[in-house]
């Protein structure tokens, strides 16, 4: 199974790209960690948000992988604990399907992406910026395939 992270935007922080290496080389071979980043489109005067998001959305289809369960991160999403994320991965793993899980920009998601995910997720009813919510994701993803592995890192 691969787990896809599509992400709109490049050219992170250090701290940040040094964050999800670091999980996404925890993970094991059966569940890798595969991170795509869009290139966000530029915001001037002269683009409005609805232009700049079907734009980036446009990008963001283009990097579905085929066949992936696809789940939207979204400030109004649904909260999950990392119980039921790791009951969901072993899910998918169960059926062997990889799962796409997508970062919009500063702006958000395009409502088309929204609709056509399976799921919308919330990772906090905080606001994150968009690479902490990038390192917070691999973390947790990591952390459900510990509980799927018996692996102490979880501790509940």
């Amino acid at each position: 199974m691969k787990l896809h992270l599509i992400a709109v935007g490049h050219r992170m922080p250090a701290w940040v790209n040094a964050g999800y290496e670091e999980y996404a080389r925890r993970m094991p071979r059966q569940a890798r960690l595969v991170l795509t980043e869009i290139k966000p489109e530029k915001r001037d005067s002269g683009r409005t948000i609805e232009r700049v998001l079907t734009v980036e959305a446009v990008r963001l289809e283009a990097a579905f992988p085929d066949g992936a369960e696809t789940i939207a991160l979204d400030e109004g999403g649904e909260p999950m604990s990392t119980r039921q994320i790791a009951d969901w991965l072993a899910r998918f793993m169960a059926e062997g399907r990889d799962a796409a899980f997508l970062i919009g920009s500063a702006d958000g998601l395009h409502p088309r992406i929204k609709e056509r995910a399976r799921r919308l997720l919330s990772l906090s009813s905080l606001t994150l910026p968009h690479g902490l919510a990038r390192v917070l994701l691999a973390e947790q993803l990591y952390r459900a395939m510990s509980l799927i592995r018996s692996h102490p890192y979880h501790r509940e």
